[in-house]
């Protein structure tokens, strides 16, 4: 089969199950005809996109010119593909066994020692006296960004890391970020691909935004995560390559697991494993509470108590507990009140974004372990068509 018709067969795929799915299709900004047509045509039954799915594997593995490192990544965005049908189809998939195929990564529950660990090195750099979790919310929550200067922050950060995105790496001409603020969401931040390298990014506030996590939430959606992804990949792979799989993004994709763990690495990428001096020169003019000195000290454990969410995931969809029981188990190891216990379960019970919490934890982990600081190998995975199983090689 001629790789065009192999690639449209893929973008088909990929819009027709995001008719049944909603949020699948993450962006699109590949032939609108294509689009239309999908979009004009009934719903094709869940069964047949098994199907389809499955003739696009094997399709694949006898296309005999296509180079290999583009054949290997498609297939691995294929098979996640046809996890999605067969789940859509009525086939039961074990919680773990459905990661695994989607997203290329076999998670696992990280031990309580290692939380109790964590607990303990929060406790030595905490202040004030009583509760360790009482003291943890009370200080995080004192980090809240007044709404009223919220924008202003979020340019202030963006303008900086733009700059320092540019000259690591280099952005295309006419690239922009546009930022807005909505409601009602089961995320914090989301960045909508539009094509033509630009995004719109959505901040949600049905929670205050803190300081300590705006940083790391302007860096991962636009510069250098997700923005900076999409438009140095429409630049290179789709416009001087022509490589077109790259105009669709899909949930349930190993291309998902790599995008999620290297926008969680990009601030340490452009202000450096303590970012906090150069975060608190934006925040203090305008007002807004940051403690440097403390915000440091968390960081470093910060990424285990991240880890709870798929410990809560896990003990939800693989081992029977009930939705109280893993909000309680939130509460408890990642020492989070109810609200913000509660709106993380919403994006772990939400049908789209179930499995999706191991992005971050096993994707912010797969890409750590493969650039180990080394801006070059940052690069590699916001230009190029990587999967999961290649860093864990390196």
């Amino acid at each position: 089969m001629p790789e065009s018709e192999l690639i449209g067969d893929y973008l088909r795929l990929g819009l027709a199950l995001g008719r049944h799915i909603d949020g699948f299709v993450d962006a699109y900004y590949g032939p609108p005809e294509l689009e239309s047509r999908v979009a004009a045509q009934p719903p094709v039954a869940p069964v047949e996109l098994v199907e389809r799915a499955r003739h696009l594997l094997a399709d694949l593995a006898s296309t005999p010119d296509m180079a290999p490192e583009r054949r290997q990544w498609l297939t691995a965005q294929v098979r996640g593909l046809h996890t999605s049908a067969r789940k859509l189809a009525g086939e039961r998939i074990g919680y773990l066994d459905e990661i695994e195929s989607c997203y290329g990564v076999r998670p696992t529950f990280v031990p309580e020692d290692d939380l109790a660990e964590a607990h303990r090195r929060l406790d030595r750099v905490l202040p004030g006296h009583g509760a360790l979790a009482d003291r943890y919310i009370a200080w995080r929550e004192g980090q809240v960004v007044p709404p009223g200067i919220l924008g202003r922050a979020v340019d202030s950060l963006a303008e900086e890391f733009r700059a320092r995105t540019g000259a690591l790496f280099g952005l295309p001409e006419g690239e922009r970020v546009e930022f807005e603020m909505v409601d009602d969401k089961p995320w914090s931040g989301f960045n909508y691909y539009l094509g033509g390298m630009r995004s719109r990014v959505a901040i949600n506030l049905d929670l205050p935004v803190l300081s300590i996590v705006l940083g790391n939430l302007v860096a991962h959606e636009a510069y250098p995560g997700h923005h900076t992804e999409h438009c140095r990949k429409e630049a290179g792979l789709v416009r001087r390559r022509h490589q077109d799989e790259e105009t669709i993004f899909l949930v349930g994709t190993p291309q998902c697991l790599i995008a999620e763990g290297l926008a969680d690495l990009g601030l340490s990428i452009v202000a450096g494993e303590r970012p906090e001096p150069l975060l608190e020169e934006h925040f203090r003019p305008l007002g807004i509470p940051y403690d440097a000195g403390v915000a440091a000290e968390v960081s470093s454990v910060s990424e285990v108590l991240g880890s709870v969410r798929g410990n809560a995931a896990i003990l939800l969809h693989d081992r029977g507990r009930s939705l109280d029981e893993a909000t309680a188990y939130l509460e408890r190891w990642a020492l989070s009140p109810r609200a913000r216990a509660a709106k993380a379960m919403q994006f772990a019970t939400d049908p789209t974004w179930r499995a999706y919490v191991f992005c971050y934890i096993d994707g912010l982990r797969l890409c750590q372990e493969y650039v180990k600081g080394d801006p070059a190998r940052f690069e590699r995975l916001v230009t190029e068509q990587l999967v999961p199983s290649q860093l864990a090689a390196a």
